[in-house]
This record gives C-alpha cells, sequence and structure tokens, in this order.
C-alpha cells in the first residue's frame, strides 16, 4: 500500500463516520422528543387516574411514567456519548489527512516546541517550530509525550540498544491504529473533550507530602464527638437523658469550622486534577485489558499495567470514587448537613492522603511508560502514514567493507509526494562531501534530507528512505547562521563561533562518530580570505572521527578532491528553458559545472554588468 491509497482508505472512514454521526444525531433528536413525550402522557395519566378512581391509580402512573422516563434518559445519554465518540475520531482522523497531505494549516500544534538555536542540530534540521518534523509526527495529549518524541529526535548521544528497543516497538504499534486511535480517543472523552492535559500537576501533587498524621488525629477526636451526638440524642429521645447532645454537637461544630480548612484544602487540589485522574484511569485501562500475544516488546514495557495485585484502573478508580464522595460537598446545604452528622470531608481528606502515599510509589512509573507510549505512537504513526518508508538499519562500526552511511531513494519527510529522491553513501570515517551547485538547486535541502532522516532513524522511527543503512552518530550543523544586534556579534563572527564549535565537538572524545552539515562556509568574507579559510577547515576535517557535508558556491573547494583522497565531489545542475530556470534536484558526482547567479539577477530584473 502507498501513502495515497492510506490516506484515501482515512477519508473513506470519515465519511462513514460522518454518516453514522448524521443517524445518531437524528435518534438522538427522537430520544429528546420522546422524553418529552413520556412527561407529558405520564402527567396526562395521572391527572387522568386521579379524577377517574384517586390517588393511588395516580401514584403508580406517575411510577410508570417516571421508570419510562429514566429508560428514556438513560438511552438519550448512550446516544450522546457515541455521538461523542464519533466526533472526536473523525476530528482525529482529519488530523491524519492533514499529516499525510502536509496540510499544515488543518495539521494541530498541540504542544508547540520553539527551536533552541543552542542545540547542536535542532533548528536548522527543522526538528522542532511551526512547520517541523516534531509537529508532524506528535499525536500526544501530555506535555511530557511530546516532550519525550522531541528528546528523542534531538538526542545528541544517541544508544544504539536503545535505538533498536524503540524500533522493535514502534514496529508492533504500527499496524495496530486502532489501539492507538482508541487511546487518544479514551483520553479526550475522559477529559470532557480537551484535548491535552498536563500530567506534571498530577505529578507535583503525588510528590507533595501529603497531611495525613494531622488529619487522622482530627479524624479520630471528631468522629468521637460524631459518635458521642448521636449516643446523646438517642438517649435523650428515650427520655434517658437531658439534652446534653446540644452541648456536644456545638463543640464538634466549632472544633470542625475551626480545622476545616485542612481537609478543604486537600479536598480542592484533588478535584482540580480529577479530570487528569479520569483520563489516566481510561488510558490505562485500555492497556491492561489489550491482548499481547503478538507484542511481546509491548508487552515488556506494558508490564506495570498488568500485574494484577496494583492495577492502575484500581487505584484510579478508587481516587476517582473518594473524589466523587467529596465532591458531594459542593453543594453547601448538602455538605454542611453531612458535616454536621459524621465528619464527611475529613474522612474522605484521610482516605485520599492514604492512597496518595501509595500512587506517589506506582504513579510516576506509569506516568513514564505512558509519555513513552505516546511518542512511540507518533512514530509508529509516521509509518502507517506511509507504508512505502522503511525502518533502518542502524548497527556497531568496525566492518569491513560496508559504507558507514548509504541510503537509497532518501526524501525528505516534510516534502509532498513528489519530491525527487536521491542516493547517497559515505564509504568511511573521514570523508568529507562537497556538495556545490546553483542557486535554488537543492543544497541545503539535501544536507536536510541526510540530517532529518537520520534523526528520525536514532529516535526509533521509520525514514523516507526505500533503504538506509548507517551507524549511530552525534549530528551537529552549521547552516541557519544569524547576527545579534543586541548581542554584538556579526553574521561573519556568529559563524566562526559555530564552526569552531563544530570542530571541539569533532575533536571531543565520544564512542560515536559525527556526522556534519555546513551551508555555504565563510560566506560572510571576502573571497580571497573565504578560499583560504575553507581549505583549512576542510583540511581540518578530512580523515578525522566523523563524516559530513559542506555546500558551497566556490568552485575553487571541490580542487580539493584531487589532493585529498576523503574529499568528495557532489553537485546538483539547472538548465534553461525559454527564460526559465529548471532544477531536477538530482545528485550528481563530481564539482557543479554551471552557475546561475547572474541568470536569476536578470531574470528578476537586477542590472548585471558586462565583464
Amino acid at each position: 500500500m502507498t501513502g495515497e491509497r492510506r490516506l484515501n482508505a482515512i477519508q473513506n472512514q470519515i465519511r462513514r463516520l460522518e454518516q453514522q454521526t448524521q443517524e445518531l444525531q437524528a435518534l438522538a433528536d427522537r430520544y429528546a422528543w420522546l422524553r418529552l413525550a413520556v412527561v407529558a402522557a405520564g402527567l396526562a395519566l395521572s391527572v387522568a387516574a386521579y379524577l377517574a378512581v384517586g390517588p393511588w391509580p395516580m401514584v403508580a402512573c406517575l411510577a410508570v411514567a417516571l421508570a419510562a422516563f429514566g429508560v428514556a434518559v438513560w438511552k438519550h445519554r448512550r446516544v450522546q456519548e457515541s455521538i461523542a465518540r464519533h466526533r472526536i475520531l473523525q476530528q482525529l482522523q482529519k488530523e491524519q489527512v492533514a499529516r499525510g497531505s502536509l496540510d499544515w494549516e488543518a495539521m494541530p500544534a498541540t504542544f508547540p516546541q520553539a527551536p533552541r538555536p543552542e542545540h547542536p542540530f535542532e533548528a536548522d534540521l527543522d526538528l522542532t517550530g511551526p512547520r517541523s518534523l516534531h509537529r508532524l509526527l506528535d499525536r500526544a495529549t501530555t506535555h511530557g509525550g511530546s516532550r519525550r518524541l522531541r528528546d528523542w529526535l534531538a538526542e545528541p548521544e544517541p544508544d544504539l540498544g536503545e535505538i533498536r528497543r524503540r524500533q522493535a516497538l514502534v514496529g508492533e504499534l504500527a499496524p495496530r491504529f486502532l489501539l492507538r486511535d482508541r487511546l487518544a480517543l479514551n483520553a479526550i472523552l475522559a477529559a470532557r473533550g480537551y484535548r491535552t492535559w498536563r500530567a506534571e500537576n498530577l505529578l507535583a501533587w503525588l510528590a507533595e507530602h501529603p497531611p495525613e498524621e494531622t488529619l487522622r488525629r482530627w479524624l479520630v477526636l471528631l468522629a468521637g464527638l460524631a459518635a458521642l451526638n448521636a449516643l446523646l440524642f438517642i438517649a435523650n429521645r428515650l427520655g434517658l437523658l437531658p439534652p446534653w447532645w446540644q452541648l456536644t454537637i456545638a463543640v464538634y461544630l466549632v472544633l470542625w469550622l475551626a480545622r476545616s480548612g485542612v481537609a478543604t484544602a486537600a479536598t480542592n487540589e484533588a478535584a482540580s486534577l480529577q479530570g487528569a485522574f479520569q483520563q489516566l484511569r481510561a488510558a490505562l485501562a485500555q492497556l491492561e485489558r489489550f491482548s499481547y500475544r503478538e507484542t511481546p516488546h509491548l508487552q515488556e514495557l506494558c508490564a506495570p499495567f498488568l500485574d494484577r495485585a496494583h492495577r492502575p484502573s484500581t487505584y484510579l478508580g478508587n481516587v476517582n470514587r473518594i473524589l466523587a464522595a467529596m465532591g458531594l460537598r459542593t453543594n453547601p446545604v448538602l455538605g454542611l448537613l453531612l458535616n454536621a452528622v459524621v465528619p464527611w470531608d475529613f474522612y474522605f481528606a484521610h482516605r485520599l492522603a492514604r492512597v496518595k502515599v501509595e500512587l506517589a510509589l506506582r504513579a510516576p512509573a506509569w506516568m513514564e511508560v505512558w509519555f513513552e507510549l505516546e511518542a512511540l505512537g507518533s512514530l509508529a504513526n509516521l509509518g502507517y502514514l506511509h507504508p512505502e518508508y522503511t525502518m533502518p538499519l542502524l548497527r556497531e562500526g568496525g566492518e569491513e567493507g560496508r559504507p558507514v552511511f548509504a541510503a537509497r531513494g532518501l526524501g525528505h519527510p516534510l516534502l509532498p509526494a513528489s519530491k525527487v529522491r536521491n542516493d547517497f553513501s559515505v564509504v568511511a570515517l573521514g570523508q568529507v562531501g562537497i556538495l556545490t551547485g546553483s542557486n535554488m538547486a537543492g543544497k541545503s535541502v539535501f544536507m536536510k534530507t541526510v540530517g532529518a532522516n537520520l534523526a528520525l532513524a536514532q529516535a526509533g522511527g521509520p525514514v523516507d528512505a526505500v533503504a538506509l543503512e548507517s551507524l549511530p552518530f552525534r549530528l551537529f550543523t552549521s547552516m541557519g547562521i544569524a547576527d545579534s544586534v543586541t548581542g554584538g556579534i556579526s553574521y561573519f563572527y556568529a559563524e566562526v563561533r559555530r564552526l569552531k564549535a563544530l570542530l571541539t565537538e569533532l575533536q571531543r572524545p565520544s564512542p560515536l562518530p559525527l556526522f556534519y552539515f555546513v551551508d555555504e562556509i565563510l560566506r560572510g568574507t571576502n573571497n580571497r580570505e573565504r578560499r583560504i579559510g575553507s581549505r583549512a577547515y576542510v583540511r581540518a576535517l578530512a580523515g578525522s572521527r566523523g563524516a559530513g557535508l559542506i555546500a558551497t558556491h566556490d568552485l575553487e573547494l571541490a580542487k580539493l578532491a584531487e589532493e585529498m583522497p576523503q574529499v568528495r565531489n557532489l553537485h546538483f545542475r539547472d538548465h534553461l528553458e525559454g527564460s526559465r530556470m529548471v532544477f531536477d534536484y538530482v545528485l550528481r558526482p563530481g564539482p557543479s559545472p554551471t552557475t546561475n547567479a547572474l541568470r536569476i539577477m536578470e531574470l528578476e530584473g537586477l542590472p548585471v554588468g558586462e565583464d
């Protein structure tokens, strides 16, 4: 299956969901009219029964009408819940179409991640930002899951064993689109339609030390007084004692009012997180019920959810029941009556504090797994939307005769399906590719293509290639250089600092080699000094424990290939068709035979000198 056929299948599913939603809405409208009819008919029959027979038949008619109304309400609610599920599923599938067709206007930017300019490669490779790889991939409902995905894409020191573990998990998740959609659906439904939630707030609440001992002391005291109140009240009603209960209940109420703030604070904090508890329980319950027979790696990851003695749904169910009981106090009259009879708030605040202690031991591990599942699901979804993508082969070095990087049919995942794909390889460490070509010929995009696919591969995801094999690399770029007016840094000085940082990173002891990308080296100075500096810099890179690409318009730099076997020339070319520049974006060996700067200036109406 191709990506286009996958999108067609998703669009067909959207049409089916829309049709089903319309049918459900029509059914919901009929139930609304039925509820009104039951009320009207029940009242009419009750009045008629009272006038014709008497009060008891009227009561019977009211009871039957009330029962019928209850059934109609229950059925109506079920239909409305189904409508909500269908609408969320429609939205999720529309987001899939937006991702598959690169429709950035319709694509959600759920957790915008600004590029970090100090990062070795994140900004230059468009890994984060408004039109970035992270935004294309990210389907997380939590900030933690979204950040985990970003951290994997921008990992400066990838670990081969961890990459292979993620690849196995992504491979198991990719075809299980129903599981991934249901996890997202359940999480959004439980959060009452909200697309996201901050798990950090829940973790911060769990990290706080609960006032369990204080609550326990006051609970014992107030419970004792409540029992004494009841005994004295009963004794008074039986004529055994005078109304001493009035005194004890006054003492009880004074003490309750004096210390109710402790219980109220605990209640309010937990109530503010009720949506997070419900969302987490809904998502994790799905994982508890899932059959892991054909997904051993996923089963291993989800092991904390499968312990029958400590399942998340049990703990989170207890929390939700406690919060539901606490919620009764939101009615001021009912809350006062309950607490006047028994220390309602203190009892449930104490129960919540005890459950909180247990949750604090287990919930952080659950959340870590949930964040990882969301990040893995985002990577798996890329492979699902693009069946033509492949899982790369990452291997250790030291094997003679095998290139350190080799890709066939390599394309950029942020470009449409009509993109031109290229083959590219690096035979050995120490190789420097000098990439020449005219303006707009595709040099910068090709470097980003190699870098983005390496970032994807080392995150554990599929890559936009027919085949890709590579060593794990550290990455470093010097591409999107900018000056700083406020910092007093010129463009040239900013580039020099970046190039120095690249050399430092290349020379830093590390088990991983460095793959670097340099765009328009030393463009901020004059021609003579640029040539001298560029040649010296390439000599420093060649033969090192790394490999990379340097894009340049300086054809003199390409002559280094005649002097140094580690230097390899590559180029893109263009040609004129009438008055139009045409680029084929095909990578070719050797230095570029063409230039086009003056021609572009002429086509845009700028003056061009005779010499």
